[in-house]
Formats: C-alpha cells, sequence, structure tokens
C-alpha cells in the first residue's frame, strides 16, 4: 500500500469546521481528506451526540459526495462497509481518551494511532472482502478477526 504524510490539525476550529460542513455539505473536495473523515467523525461523536452516526453518517457521506459532483455507486463514492469499521474503531479509541482531551490533541493522536492508517480495516478484512460491491453498497462483517 502506499504511504502517505499524516496531516495533522493545528486547531479545534479546523475540526469543527469539518464536522459542520460534513452535515451542511458546504465542504470544497479538496477538503474531504482521509484525516477530514476521521477528524469530522470524531467531532460528530464527541460533540454533536444530536446526530445517531449509525443512522445519519451513511446519507451524510452520499449527500456530501453529490454536492461537489461525486457518484455513489458500485466503484465509486459512499462504502458502507468501510465507513461503518473506521466508525467502530474512531468510537473504540475515543472511549480511551480523557474526557476533558482537546480536540485537536485526540483527533492528531486518533490520525497517529494504527486506528488512523489508511490500510486499518485490512487487519479485519481480506481485501477481496472490503473492496467488494457487496461491501461498497452496506456493511459486512468481517472474515478476517471481529472489529473493536
Amino acid at each position: 500500500m502506499t504511504t502517505y504524510p499524516v496531516r495533522l490539525f493545528e486547531r479545534d476550529e479546523d475540526i469543527v469546521h469539518l464536522g459542520e460542513g460534513l452535515l451542511a455539505c458546504s465542504l470544497t473536495r479538496p477538503e474531504w481528506t482521509h484525516e477530514a473523515h476521521l477528524g469530522a467523525t470524531a467531532y460528530l461523536l464527541l460533540r454533536r451526540p444530536d446526530v445517531d452516526l449509525d443512522e445519519e453518517m451513511p446519507g451524510l457521506i452520499r449527500r456530501f459526495n453529490e454536492s461537489v459532483g461525486g457518484i455513489n455507486d458500485d466503484t465509486q463514492g459512499y462504502h458502507d462497509t468501510v465507513t461503518m469499521a473506521y466508525l467502530a474503531g474512531v468510537r473504540a479509541f475515543l472511549a480511551k481518551r480523557p474526557k476533558e482531551e482537546a480536540l485537536t490533541t485526540c483527533v492528531n493522536a486518533l490520525l497517529m494511532s494504527p486506528v488512523g492508517r489508511r490500510d486499518w480495516p485490512l487487519q479485519f478484512y481480506s481485501k477481496d472482502r472490503l473492496f467488494s460491491v457487496e461491501a461498497r453498497r452496506s456493511f459486512i462483517a468481517p472474515d478476517l478477526k471481529p472489529l473493536p
């Protein structure tokens, strides 16, 4: 897998912008990076308990993708299994963090942790299973070991 440098956040406001921007579909496509996905997820879990991510995250990401001209189909756009796997991983990570921790500190620690890696789901899923059309369309259980 290609390695990419981790882009850390400098301010809480940058993370809030991503989370609220996802909800409002006001982000630009270049802003929606791997780090943005995880930062927005952490923000929403920590600061927006009014948003039920298990129910709403699929629609939020699909709607955002479409708002910037993206397509959600069998080969591109929203991927349900990857999203739900990361949601489980981010939740498990946050459960171990101090409640009073600054948002930037917490999110940057997440990005530097194993959960923050782009290939993190592959410890739970074989490539064929994770990158199948079935896994993109709806959540499927891991075939290597259970998610946290």
